[in-house]
């Protein structure tokens, strides 16, 4: 518990100033204060002050999700229902209640995430989400009605060393409405060629998620859901490529290669390979609002965000 320094000052009369030192104070704490006087009349009160103190920083841990940096500055406080940061083993998340889906998914993958564990197929609820919001089902998407895909941000096929690692990407927070040609073809032809270079000896640092209102499958286009779920136009994947290593963030050098797409939520953007669809970075920053790299000096991370991949 906090502390305050005994610091008294003994007055005949008028008016004066003293000072307090408080101590053993928690980080991310909201504290109340108020100083008192007393007086031969009595015992008077100042006005109640508040003041938090300011969260300590986690360390960087090699393979965490988010060494990269969190790039909307997500946070576990429900207040913050549309960048809500969601933590789990196999993932990490900012889901946006107004939309009803990840603002982003993010995740590391190496071979150690990879194993013989077949699909689940659990699509189920996620009830991690505050009570009080609406929990999106796995019946929510009516696929009879407006005809698109269950599709993952963090894939299936990413998470196969456990079944308890491959079921959490059924969780509804980690999909967005895909087109079946979307999802299917372009998207997952890309999924293949990280999954690849991560049984090649590389290590991924990977964040994907939705872009604008507006999809079109084979029933029609779509900005919204009737179960509230936003129809995003575009999606969007960006993969930083490492040799298998430690020490991550000290590897990363302006000639790290980063792959970056931004494809459309549609049914003809399979006629083109993922590779057509290659960006910077930095145009998906400016699509977004999204800050990228964060915990990458600033300089390297400016020489990645710039230049697109081209291997």
């Amino acid at each position: 518990m906090p502390t305050i320094a005994n610091n008294k000052i003994a007055l005949d009369g008028g008016t004066g100033s003293f000072s307090a030192t408080l101590e053993n104070l928690e980080s991310g704490t909201q504290y109340y204060i108020r100083a008192y006087a007393i007086t031969s009349a009595g015992t008077s009160y100042s006005v109640e002050r508040t003041f938090t103190t300011a969260s300590e920083s986690p360390a960087l841990v090699d393979n965490d999700h988010l060494l990269l940096g969190n790039p909307t500055g997500a946070t576990t406080n429900m207040v913050n229902a549309n960048n809500y940061l969601m933590v789990k083993p196999q993932y990490c998340l900012s889901y946006n209640n107004s939309k009803r889906t990840a603002n982003w998914v993010a995740w590391h993958l190496n071979s150690s995430w990879l194993g013989g564990v077949s699909r689940q197929g659990d699509f189920r609820a996620d009830y991690t989400l505050p009570d009080t919001w609406y929990r999106v089902t796995e019946s929510d998407y009516y696929y009879s009605q407006y005809g698109f895909d269950r599709g993952h941000m963090c894939p299936s096929a990413d998470r196969t060393a456990t079944v308890a690692d491959n079921s959490a990407t059924f969780l509804m927070t980690n999909m967005v409405p895909q087109s079946p040609k979307n999802n299917q073809i372009v998207w997952e032809s890309l999924e293949n060629y990280c999954r690849n270079l991560a049984k090649s000896g590389s290590e991924l640092y990977i964040i994907s998620g939705p872009y604008g209102e507006g999809g079109t499958s084979d029933k029609g286009t779509f900005s919204i859901l009737k179960s509230g779920v936003v129809v995003p136009s575009h999606v969007w994947k960006i993969a930083l490529v490492l040799p298998n290593g430690n020490n991550d963030l000290s590897r990363i050098t302006p000639s790290t290669r980063v792959i970056a797409v931004v494809i459309p939520n549609n049914q003809e953007c399979s006629s083109k390979p993922w590779t057509s669809y290659r960006v910077s970075v930095d145009s998906i920053e400016n699509l977004t609002g999204y800050d990228f790299f964060t915990n990458i000096p600033k300089d390297i991370q400016e020489a990645l965000e710039a230049k697109v991949d081209n291997q």
